[in-house]
């Protein structure tokens, strides 16, 4: 009997350990898996970078302001024109960049009554930081953000209002916990949670097996990120009386609707205080009329059938690279390329703001 005993704890020891080795495996693979995808540096494309000259009478200046680990941050100043209502705080999205490519609905915002603060968050264009670490890291740089407008003495005491796009879209919502005193926020192509876009773009490689790396994800985030990393879009609903307006397109492949328009809709779709503004067959991106884009885009297909080599392989990447840059300077008209905002969709926009900031 004692034999037995002896081998029976010897098994569960030897089971243990191995349970061990495999939990400490699956998390150590999903940390690597995490990193490779959101602990990258962005850097806006330069052939196609908009500047503050494509934009008429649009003015900005320059700030630096430190986020939670002492990065410094590069925030601008937009202004246009007078008698400004308030002040647009804006989150850029994911993965292409700082807030660059968002400069049109600068312009439109500051040339209809705000001062629009915009920055680029951290391992983006001129912040600070080998990479972005992950999602939390928005809330967190967007917090810091805020702050800098209310306390540094920099700005005019005015209403604050939020802008985000997809990683801005969640960030702007989950910011509302640690400031209610926001009066509106416009939420386009968000997530609720920082693991949804993990999971969303997982489930395309790997299907339902991503959800055996959701414990690990989520573990990651609380040690990096702390109490950043479990607020949630309605975690900020739930601790403001901020005026939301929540815009979704249902094609959107990125962001599926069921991370966040449809968690938030089920929820709040007879409060006052919300506005859903469901799209269809807009993508991901949808702030453009996408006539000239378009155009430029089949142009641009075209141009590729007349190469005669091939620019997906390894060893023509610089010089596809350096062809591409060259045809974008000398075919793309910059002015049509600044002036195709979808101007419907943004008066929709700055009706919303003036609304809350009387």
């Amino acid at each position: 009997m004692k034999q037995k005993s002896k081998k029976k704890k010897v098994l569960i020891i030897v089971l243990s350990v191995l349970a061990i080795l495999l939990i400490a495996g699956d998390w150590a693979l999903t940390v690597m898996v995490y990193h490779e995808n959101f602990n990258q540096r962005f850097e806006s494309y330069e052939p196609l970078m908009l500047y503050v000259d494509d934009f008429d009478g649009l003015q900005r200046t320059k700030y630096e302001f430190q986020s939670n680990k002492g990065q410094k941050l590069a925030g601008y100043l937009y202004r246009s024109g007078e008698n400004q209502r308030g002040i647009v705080v804006m989150a850029h999205g994911f993965g292409g960049g700082g807030h660059n490519s968002y400069m049109d609905c600068v312009s439109y915002f500051a040339s209809h009554g705000y001062y629009v603060f915009a920055y680029d968050a951290t391992g983006n264009d001129e912040s600070e930081g080998e990479g972005v670490g992950g999602l939390p890291q928005g809330v967190i740089d967007l917090d810091y953000a805020i702050t800098f407008v209310e306390e540094s003495g920099y700005f005019p005491s005015l209403p604050i209002v939020l802008f985000g796009h997809s990683w801005g879209g969640y960030s702007v919502c989950s910011v509302l916990t640690y400031h209610p005193e926001v009066k509106a926020v416009i939420a386009c192509s968000g997530f609720n949670a920082s693991p949804d876009l993990f999971v969303s773009e997982g489930k395309k490689q790997i299907g339902n097996g991503i959800y055996l790396m959701l414990p690990f994800v989520k573990l990651h985030e609380r040690i990096q990120y702390g109490r950043y990393a479990s607020n949630t879009a309605m975690d900020g609903f739930s601790k403001s009386d901020a005026a939301v307006m929540i815009v979704h397109s249902f094609d959107d492949e990125v962001v599926p609707v069921e991370y966040g328009y449809e968690i938030y809709y089920e929820k709040y779709k007879d409060d006052p205080r919300f506005c859903f503004v469901p799209l269809d067959n807009r993508g991901h991106n949808y702030f453009n009329d996408g006539t000239y884009r378009n155009e430029f885009e089949a142009e641009f297909d075209d141009w590729l059938k007349t190469l005669d080599y091939d620019y997906d392989s390894a060893e023509n990447k610089e010089r596809f690279a350096e062809d591409k840059a060259d045809y974008i300077c000398q075919n793309l008209d910059r002015e049509k390329w600044c002036d195709s905002l979808d101007l419907e969709l943004f008066e929709d926009f700055v009706g919303f703001y003036d609304e809350h900031c009387q």
